[in-house]
């Protein structure tokens, strides 16, 4: 066999040396890269969810018929003396004590009427026959769009992609704004301080109009967070109710709350299978409202500026945990059949994190602070890939508030609140400078409320200056950015 080998060689050889070969074609040009990798560190982020309930109601988000869109309360039970007539429509969770309510729903408008708003209604009862009172700790709401002032609207307004601001006064889209008035725990328009509760009875906490007279194309969404507390047992749901100018009375509400669900939508893929996944929306009960950290080196009460570059997943979920192993998606206590399994992206959750910085080095430090949305990957791949070309999908719309930044005079800043537009895959802007000397201490805060309207994953960055530069002015959609 090596012989007939060599011999075939020598042939063609010798049949390359009779003919002359054609020139080689030119090798085509190598395809200009478009993404980069940044090496670097990625931390799974320390701490973790508190025990407080969510009531989720993020399922169906398009709104197409009435009916119960969620609902706490024990479907085997009855109320007012009379039984429900869809049991399997109600979780039977009871709620206690701290908790909140997250609620993000969209309405199209129905084909017979240019005029037709969707009442969204939240209501509530004792579990027990003894008188329940809810206090409101923190509460805000906002349409899309609005042309009744006492409505709040927050449009998808174009905007640079940093802007510093009072806190609450700069926003795009309803889940910006609720996140940012949230974050001050402000108790918006429309939000009353408290409700008495009267056993046996039900309770219309808000009923709240989606309207979409005068639009084009004829789409509103609103977006609603609540922090309450109750001093005793209770049950809540949201309904939905089609209408006009005036609220659904009482007996709508009770009505819909005695009959069955409005469609639920996207299928989600079965927890633990393979391959793409459909994260569907979330309609239950979650486990987690707050995320609190100190962000430290390993075995250290300390965070060493030696550290950076470094990052820290934030809203990290399945088959997006950006090579940290670390999924902070809130577990679902319960949940309906056909909606999300876990509340991806935890949307509405606030992230309250410590970086107790330390110059451990022998000469001066400086260190920019950013939040950026890297492309969402599962694998590790010693660093962070950004698109060189980032398109348009924006993946964050919301602001963060940062303590401990350089101030006047050299001294640490006080609460500086920023509002970002990022897109798929891009580099976040500097927030602000950290200069520490030689044996400095300093204490940096950062807090945000995950929004509406945004796509996770995204990391919080710790970089050597000056590798981050100053944002340049980008313009964001003018539509919601895809969500998992």
């Amino acid at each position: 066999m090596p012989f007939l080998t060599m011999a075939a060689g020598l042939l063609l050889s010798a049949g390359a040396a009779r003919t002359p070969a054609a020139a080689p074609a030119p090798a085509a040009p190598a395809p200009a890269p478009t993404t980069e990798l940044r090496t670097q560190q990625v931390r799974p982020l320390g701490g973790g969810l508190d025990r407080v309930p969510v009531v989720n109601d993020n399922n169906p988000e398009l709104i197409i018929q009435p009916g119960i869109l969620l609902s706490t309360f024990n479907g085997r039970g009855t109320l007012s003396g009379q039984p429900f007539s869809s049991p399997d429509a109600h979780l039977n969770v009871p709620l206690q004590g701290r908790f909140d309510l997250f609620s993000h729903h969209v309405y199209a408008g129905r084909p017979e009427t240019l005029d037709s708003v969707l009442w969204l209604g939240v209501v509530a009862a004792p579990v027990n026959s003894k008188p329940v009172r809810l206090r409101v700790l923190g509460g805000s709401t906002a349409l899309s769009q609005s042309s009744d002032p006492s409505q709040p609207a927050a449009p998808f307004l174009p905007l640079p992609a940093l802007m510093s601001h009072d806190g609450s006064s700069v926003f795009a889209g309803p889940g910006s704004r609720v996140a940012a008035e949230l974050l001050q725990n402000r108790r918006g328009a429309g939000i009353p301080q408290e409700w008495t509760l009267a056993p046996g009875q039900l309770t219309t906490m808000l009923a709240l109009p989606i309207p979409v007279k005068g639009l084009d194309p004829l789409l509103n969404g609103r977006n609603l967070q609540l922090r309450l507390e109750s001093d005793g047992p209770v049950q809540l749901a949201t309904l939905a109710a089609f209408g006009g100018e005036q609220a659904p009375g009482p007996e709508v509400w009770s009505g819909l709350l005695r009959a069955g669900l409005s469609a639920k939508e996207h299928l989600p893929t079965p927890r633990g299978q393979t391959g793409g996944i459909i994260y569907s929306r979330v309609s239950g009960v979650q486990t987690g409202s707050r995320w609190s950290a100190q962000l430290t080196d390993p075995g250290s009460k300390l965070l060493s500026v030696r550290s950076a570059p470094v990052s820290w997943p934030i809203a990290s979920l399945e088959r997006g945990s950006l090579g940290s192993g670390q999924v902070q998606t809130a577990e679902l206590k319960a949940f309906y059949p056909g909606t999300a399994w876990a509340a991806h992206g935890n949307y509405g959750v606030e992230y309250d994190l410590i970086l107790p910085l330390v110059n451990d080095s022998k000469g001066p430090v400086a260190l920019d602070l950013a939040l950026e949305s890297p492309r969402k990957t599962d694998r590790a791949e010693g660093g962070l890939r950004f698109n060189l070309n980032p398109p348009r999908a924006v993946m964050f719309r919301g602001t963060v508030e940062v303590s401990g930044l350089d101030g006047p005079a050299g001294r640490p800043a006080g609460r500086r609140w920023f509002h970002l537009v990022q897109r798929q895959g891009e580099k976040g802007p500097s927030l602000g400078r950290i200069s520490l000397a030689p044996g400095q201490q300093r204490q940096v805060r950062v807090r945000l409320i995950y929004p509406a309207d945004a796509t996770p994953p995204q990391v919080l960055s710790l970089l050597p200056a000056p590798a981050l530069p100053q944002a340049a002015v980008k313009q964001s959609e003018s539509v919601p950015a895809p969500r998992p």
